[in-house]
């Protein structure tokens, strides 16, 4: 008698539970995209993103070579397909932190705590992603990711715009450059952090909060600091 890889077991398991009311056909698409995330994230760790093959994904998904192309055009796009899904949801958090009566720093570190927490999951899995996320703009997840991020910088412009009306803070820049410089620092942190071998939570919060503070209150510059404009 054989039993089914612990990864087809667990996946049939959980989209079962979570999947009711489904026709059969729409099913076992679920439960075939379920594999192929568990088997792509299983390899990824514990093989290494470089040295997994996608033949092997599918192999172990045990599902044919063309229906993991049906989800992914690459390996790279695999990678976000396990991410993507998180990623959302941690923005969605990131969407339901904000309080407009909140000092501007707060309102930022509530909005990017969950993103933290979602990366400190399975921080192996969230260096590959990091590492592979610069110039991603191919492939079937590209668009998905792409637009999680541009929503995230637009909800960083979006509380800087709630600070700016309530008068909490002034600046010649637009709100929405502002947020954008905001997840520029929020992106190096969390690379910084995550190089760590057992990041934390708590430090990682912290130091983004010295950083956040820093860029908001300023170097309180002399008038030599900052070139004046060329006319």
């Amino acid at each position: 008698m054989t039993t089914k890889p612990r990864t087809a077991r667990v996946a049939k398991a959980a989209v079962g539970s979570t999947e009711r009311g489904m026709g059969r056909r729409e099913l076992n698409k679920a439960e075939k995209l379920h594999r192929i995330k568990m088997a792509a994230r299983e390899l990824f760790i514990s093989k290494g993103f470089d040295e997994t093959t996608i033949r092997e994904i599918a192999t172990v998904a045990e599902v044919g070579l063309g229906t993991v192309f049906v989800y992914a055009e690459n390996k790279r796009d695999l990678l976000f397909l396990i991410v993507n899904d998180g990623l959302e949801e941690a923005a969605g958090k990131a969407r339901a932190s904000v309080n407009e009566a909140a000092p501007l720093v707060d309102n930022l570190l509530g909005a990017f705590q969950p993103l933290y927490q979602f990366f400190a999951r399975q921080p192996a899995l969230s260096r590959l992603a990091l590492r592979e996320m610069a110039f991603y703009d191919s492939g079937i997840q590209s668009r998905s990711f792409h637009q999680t991020r541009e929503a995230l910088i637009e909800l960083a412009g979006d509380i800087v715009r709630v600070a700016i009306a309530r008068g909490r803070i002034s600046s010649p820049e637009t709100p929405q450059f502002i947020g954008w410089v905001t997840f520029c620092i929020y992106q190096v942190e969390l690379r910084r952090w995550l190089a760590q071998d057992a990041p934390k939570l708590r430090e990682g919060m912290d130091h983004l909060r010295r950083a956040l503070k820093l860029f908001v209150q300023g170097l309180n510059p002399s008038d030599d600091a900052v070139p004046r404009p060329r006319h």
